[in-house]
């Protein structure tokens, strides 16, 4: 099996709690915290290992919160390695009003980098990963990082075989292929609406972008997620499309993270880019079956993945 490992630049110690009204002006009583690790690769990996697969999390952490994310990440028994952040781990927070259901999010900025200290982490993933190693990128890029760096870190990791899933500046940058291109560039359609400037209003409107992205040379596979309707993919072999199997959703959280890491593992195993499509979406529609942040559980993707069908545009 071809290893996977993510890397998480910008992780966050994600802090919950609740009030029974959220106000301003006034002093909230919480109810007590939870605390979570926070950031796309992270989430990546795990959901890799929550369907049986391997893969290994590179997450840069700093201070007395990067030592807490480190207990936490621990405790999931997750494979991770640590590398240094310049500053300490930051904070993302968040408030649920009780009396509407609504929930408000606090996300922190996190340590600025360097170019010099991102090229180093660069450098090291270079001298000690495989050649043939699936390395996914998913998520927030830290202060610091230069727009055009994920092309920069594409490039400089070949031969292996680069996925990005991350979004603003960063996925613009990607998105206009200046630079030798990703194996995978993933985006929603809300993404995807504003780098085109179209509605895309159908399955067939987004794949036709996702075409016009990887002619661009922005990645060797586009994929345009839709919600409700699936997902579309540009490959070198055609036009995809791959259905949401499931009508019920308890919470859309996590579930990109989770296409990625069902997508990444079947890459991992073999499988032909489309089929890998089909085992993300099937993983996305399993996470939005699970409460909070468990993302996709085996047994869901096990019924998910049969009713997940596969079309070519």
């Amino acid at each position: 099996m071809t290893k996977i490992l993510t890397v998480t630049f910008n992780p966050a110690l994600d802090l919950a709690t609740s009030a029974a009204c959220v106000e301003p002006n006034r002093k909230l009583r919480c109810a007590p915290e939870t605390a979570e690790a926070g950031g796309g690769g992270v989430n990546v990996a795990r959901a890799v290992t929550q369907l049986g697969g391997k893969a290994q999390a590179l997450v840069a952490l700093g201070g007395p919160n990067g030592a807490a994310l480190g207990g936490i990440l621990d405790a999931m028994q997750l494979d991770w390695c640590r590398v240094e952040a310049p500053g300490d781990t930051r904070h993302s927070f968040s408030v649920t009003d009780e009396s509407r259901g609504d929930q408000y999010r606090f996300v922190l900025t996190g340590p600025v980098w360097t170019s010099e200290q991102l090229d180093a982490v660069l450098n090291q993933i270079a001298e000690t990963t495989a050649e043939d190693t699936l390395i996914v990128f998913s998520g927030s890029m830290p202060p610091g990082a230069q727009v055009g760096f994920l092309s920069e870190a594409a490039a400089r990791l070949l031969p292996r075989r680069v996925i990005i899933d991350t979004s603003g500046p960063h996925l613009e940058s990607a998105a206009k292929g200046e630079a030798p291109a990703p194996f995978i560039l993933r985006m929603d359609s809300h993404e995807a609406r504003e780098l085109s400037g179209l509605p895309l209003e159908s399955k067939k409107d987004s794949a036709d972008f996702a075409e016009t992205l990887r002619q661009r040379g922005a990645a060797e596979c586009v994929v345009i997620a839709r919600g409700a309707d699936g997902s579309v993919m540009a490959a070198p072999d055609g036009l995809w499309h791959v259905n949401a199997a499931n009508d019920n959703v308890v919470s859309a959280i996590g579930a990109g993270d989770s296409f990625v890491g069902g997508m990444v593992m079947g890459l991992a195993n073999g499988e032909r880019p489309e089929q890998a499509l089909r085992m993300g979406a099937a993983a996305a529609s399993a996470a939005v079956l699970s409460k909070g942040t468990q993302l996709c559980l085996p047994a869901d993707y096990a019924r998910m993945l049969p009713v997940t069908h596969l079309t070519q545009l």
